[in-house]
């Protein structure tokens, strides 16, 4: 299968930041889930591959194209949705589709309605009367109007109530069952990523700690619950993290099935992407 996205070796400095050398890739047919705590450096990375800001080091291919020698022609075939609308507030939504038009050569008017009307988006009203809700749903119909073959997402379900969070999950899943499509897919809400998600790309404090498959992380990590005595017999290799209570200790284990065939009598919970995110950031190290 194709990469439609390769980010390779990105740095990027502010002083007292830094993304370094973050790397990963996507394939075309997939959806990325990106994921990691505030400040974290997600953003910083979807803005070097929109070319929204410069980096230090490291080149990012989109569409086999190099995102800086072929900028016009690969925003053309991508959809952006952040996590806040940058539509002036005294504009419409029919002045949305109308200026769109002059900008994207595929713009599909009739799509662009349709949206609008699956959304419940009024067309004649001030975009600075929408809700937050409404104003990420036109974002939304917005990005998805011009036949992109890329979306990257910064947090498109965020304020929306789950039932509206489902039906925008399921358009996001019809988008890319041609296999020509893929969808980079930045978000906190974590539960969404697990319905939906291939990959999920893990960033903590400007650094990649993972970049794999959600089925095969869900399948392989577990949590542990034991006594100080078993958790003294695991090795470090063994797990991520842990955390300690009165009641014993709960480990994040790398593979729980090769811990469970060493010893049967173990205590293993499945995880989340959430909790693995947790153990990773907020877990204690021995």
């Amino acid at each position: 299968m194709d990469d439609i996205l390769q980010v390779n070796h990105l740095f990027k400095s502010y002083g007292d930041f830094q993304l370094k050398d973050v790397s990963f890739r996507m394939e075309k047919g997939t959806i990325m889930g990106f994921v990691g705590e505030n400040g974290a450096g997600k953003t910083t990375t979807i803005k070097s591959i929109l070319n929204l800001i410069e980096r230090d080091h490291g080149s990012i291919q989109v569409f086999g194209m190099d995102n800086i020698e072929q900028e016009g022609r690969i925003k053309e075939q991508i959809g952006v949705v952040f996590d806040e609308t940058y539509f002036h507030g005294n504009l419409r939504a029919a002045d949305i589709g109308r200026i769109h038009k002059n900008i994207f050569r595929s713009w599909d008017q009739p799509l662009f309605e349709g949206y609008l009307k699956k959304f419940r988006l009024p067309s004649n009203k001030m975009i600075k009367d929408y809700s937050r809700g409404m104003k990420m749903k036109l974002s939304i119909a917005t990005a998805l109007s011009h036949h992109p073959k890329l979306l990257i997402l910064d947090e498109p379900t965020s304020g929306l109530d789950p039932v509206v969070r489902n039906e925008i999950l399921d358009i996001f899943l019809d988008f890319i069952q041609d296999e020509e499509h893929a969808i980079l897919f930045s978000s906190h809400i974590t539960s969404d990523l697990e319905k939906i998600a291939d990959y999920i790309t893990f960033i903590h404090e400007g650094q990649v700690v993972f970049s794999e498959s959600k089925d095969e992380l869900l399948y392989q990590y577990g949590v542990l619950k034991c006594g100080e005595e078993e958790f003294r017999t695991l090795s470090r290799s063994d797990y991520i993290g842990y955390n300690h209570n009165r009641f014993g200790y709960e480990v994040l284990i790398k593979d729980k099935n090769r811990i469970a065939r060493k010893n049967p009598d173990a205590v293993i919970d499945n995880v989340t992407v959430e909790d693995i995110i947790l153990y990773y950031v907020k877990g204690e190290a021995k």
